[in-house]
């Protein structure tokens, strides 16, 4: 079974609730058969948006397009979508094959299409010998499976979900991540999936649009993402654990960091913030005076939490790091082509006024 999935345009949207603006005039394109990730923190916009493109809530304004159809004033019957809620919405007197055909007898289809649609998908799924059970008597997992099985069955050519693998734990949310994006791509459905865990955002998306206050902050495929964050905001939301911004200032040298003498490689620093991931730092004989403030062994790696001047600055080193809580220490900077370079003010990214090089940058050099 394969589906056409088809492309989800939002245009100048807008919700207000009672005087406060939650989605701010927002627009994106999720591509027909992509994999689109709603991100951000509690309270940034991001389900109101799902709700909007469901048609559960009435846009304030804006227009919402599902294929070559406008979508903004329709009921959420007709806008021939899935959904897949955090709670999974299960009714509890019907059984799980119940629950998976529910919306198809709505729809009154024939019940032996029914019948061979809700075979199909339970195969799909693995849960052929849960379809007598009820929800309480199957598990966290097995109840997500049947959530999904109920938005596969219904062959929609657009699929919404909203933060479903919340409640499961971290095993489980791992599985269902592969699972969900696998049955995505064979299917290819378009889906628009809301979360605030970056994990499932990198780990699933084509494209992650991340929001923050009901706007878009950054809109781009998960490794533009985090190789090229357009703000202060993406820098430090993306990445566990987020990337190190230190405060610059000028020297005659040039771009320096705050309370040091460790010239950057940049010229003026004055208003601005250095973004540099922790993976891309190392320790040295000189670069930036530190003091290690804690460990953490991870294993194959370990994070090593550094004061600079002042500024919290984490540093991931391979294996376990010789060092402890209390040592002095020197962090050596990556080339200036690892360095990133935001307004301190606004938070934009501002590398277009910098100096860029291979050479590593004068601190650790």
């Amino acid at each position: 079974m394969t589906i056409d999935g088809q492309e989800i345009r939002v245009e100048r949207l807008v919700k207000d609730w009672a005087g406060t603006r939650a989605v701010d005039g927002i627009s994106f394109t999720a591509e027909p058969g992509s994999f689109t990730v709603l991100l951000g923190p509690s309270g940034c916009g991001k389900s109101t948006t799902l709700r909007l493109v469901a048609g559960i809530e009435t846009a304030t304004d804006g227009r919402i397009a599902i294929g070559a159809r406008d979508v903004t004033g329709l009921p959420p019957g007709e806008r021939h979508i899935s959904m897949v809620f955090q709670t999974y919405a299960l009714f509890p007197h019907l059984t799980v094959g119940e629950n998976i055909v529910f919306g198809l007898r709505v729809r009154k289809l024939p019940k032996a299409e029914r019948e061979e649609r809700l075979k199909r998908v339970a195969d799909l799924l693995g849960i052929t010998h849960l379809l007598d059970r009820r929800p309480s008597q199957i598990s966290g997992g097995q109840q997500q499976r049947v959530a999904l099985g109920r938005a596969i069955v219904a062959e929609t050519p657009v699929c919404l979900m909203d933060e479903p693998l919340s409640n499961l734990d971290a095993k489980l949310r791992h599985e269902m991540r592969q699972e969900i994006r696998g049955l995505q791509q064979r299917f290819g459905i378009t889906m628009l999936y809301v979360t605030h865990d970056q994990a499932e955002a990198m780990s699933m998306a084509d494209r992650v649009i991340l929001m923050r206050d009901g706007r878009i902050e950054q809109d781009a495929p998960p490794d533009e993402l985090y190789d090229r964050p357009a703000t202060a905001f993406a820098a430090r939301f993306i990445g566990t654990p987020p990337m190190n911004l230190l405060a610059l200032a000028d020297a005659p040298s040039g771009a320096v960091v705050r309370g040091t003498d460790a010239a950057i490689g940049f010229g003026a620093g004055e208003g601005m913030l250095l973004g540099v991931r922790p993976e891309d730092l190392a320790f040295a004989e000189t670069g930036l005076p530190a003091r290690v403030v804690a460990v953490e062994y991870l294993g194959a790696d370990s994070l090593v939490a550094c004061m600079v001047a002042g500024e919290a600055c984490d540093v991931r080193v391979p294996g376990r790091a010789a060092l402890r809580p209390g040592d002095t220490c020197f962090i050596r900077l990556p080339p200036t082509g690892r360095l990133h370079l935001f307004d301190a003010a606004s938070g934009r990214r501002r590398d277009d006024t910098a100096r860029r090089s291979d050479r590593p940058a004068t601190a650790g050099a």
